[in-house]
């Protein structure tokens, strides 16, 4: 049985000061919640006081991006290590954002993927279509290339410690959701191609999240389907009683 996971990716919002506001919060409002892992997402300056904010709690913290270098000249970057040692367990990889802002590819996010397993961090892997491509019929086409190339040369072991999030593009920030169907189809797909690409047992336990204008009022029909884990929530995140709300209807 997968156990559900809801992240909240907080994208470039909040300082220490509102991050702790919203965490002391949902410290408070989730403190009962087993059935879901939790987990927030800062901006990376923020990861050390959210961490120290949560021990003891039932809520995970993870970066939004990493290196894929542990060191070196590479100016602006941060890396697994440093991200490890400021207290996050999880890492975002390969976002719609990051591959449209800043040049993210399959290749970057493969070489992300191994760097964060190799210091013991979860990689929560992005992958989804643009509008153009769900209009042109080429989802599973885009599916089996971002996952094909993204997850080469992982071993069945590594891919168990992997959560998939699949986020259609068209639908991040838009106010649009795919419906249950669309979600379930793509979700099934991305199953049945981690079957193929490792084997039955990988894709039984591979959680499988959904983001895209994930909502307290469409979480509920989202997750009655059987192959969706999760939620990836953006905006919805970034307030306390929505997230809460999310979370709590995630079961």
């Amino acid at each position: 049985m997968r156990k559900p996971i809801i992240a909240g990716n907080w994208k470039l919002f909040k300082n220490s000061k509102e991050a702790l506001e919203l965490v002391t919060v949902l410290k408070r409002e989730l403190c009962d919640i087993t059935k879901v892992d939790i987990v927030v997402c800062p901006v990376f300056l923020v990861i050390r006081d959210v961490y120290e904010a949560l021990m003891e709690s039932n809520i995970g913290v993870g970066a939004q991006d990493v290196y894929w270098e542990d060191s070196g000249a590479f100016t602006g970057e941060v890396s697994a290590p440093l991200i490890k040692d400021a207290g996050a367990q999880y890492v975002i990889i390969g976002h719609s954002e990051r591959r449209q802002f800043f040049g993210e590819t399959n290749q970057t996010v493969n070489k992300k993927i191994k760097a964060a397993l190799k210091h013991g961090l979860t990689p929560i892997v992005c992958i989804g279509e643009v509008l153009q491509e769900r209009e042109e019929g080429k989802t599973f086409d885009v599916l089996n290339k971002q996952c094909t190339e993204s997850l080469a040369g992982l071993s069945t072991d590594e891919m168990q410690k992997i959560i998939i999030a699949y986020e259609p593009v068209w639908a991040i920030g838009t106010g649009k959701t795919a419906t249950p169907d669309q979600a379930q189809e793509a979700h099934q797909y991305i199953r049945g191609l981690l079957a193929k690409l490792f084997n039955k047992e990988v894709a039984d336990v591979v959680r499988i999240q959904y983001g895209g204008s994930v909502k307290p009022d469409n979480i509920k029909e989202l997750m009655a389907q059987p192959d969706l884990d999760g939620a990836l929530v953006g905006g919805a995140s970034l307030k306390s009683d929505s997230f809460v709300a999310i979370v709590k209807g995630s079961f």
